[in-house]
């Protein structure tokens, strides 16, 4: 499974601008919206395009793993448990 970290990436920008920063913002900055923005970065499992990774990586201006990784399904399962 994907695992999307888009809230660990809105933390760490915070941290850094000292500011928030809200999924209005990400969105009116991306063309994404908001509510694509809200099932990325809560609903497991979520699937979004690669136009969506691409826009979230120039905005945030990071590479493509600091927004997903790799989870193998045996993890994901321990995790429910």
């Amino acid at each position: 499974m994907i695992r999307f970290k888009l809230r660990e990436t809105l933390a760490d920008r915070e941290f850094k601008e000292g500011r928030r920063t809200n999924l209005d913002e990400i969105s009116a900055a991306t063309g994404i919206n908001k509510s694509t923005l809200s099932r990325i970065s809560s609903v497991r499992g979520y699937n979004t395009t690669t136009d969506n990774i691409d826009k979230l990586c120039r905005f945030f201006d990071c590479p493509v793993e600091r927004l997903m990784e790799y989870v193998p399904d045996e993890q994901v399962e321990r995790m429910k448990e």
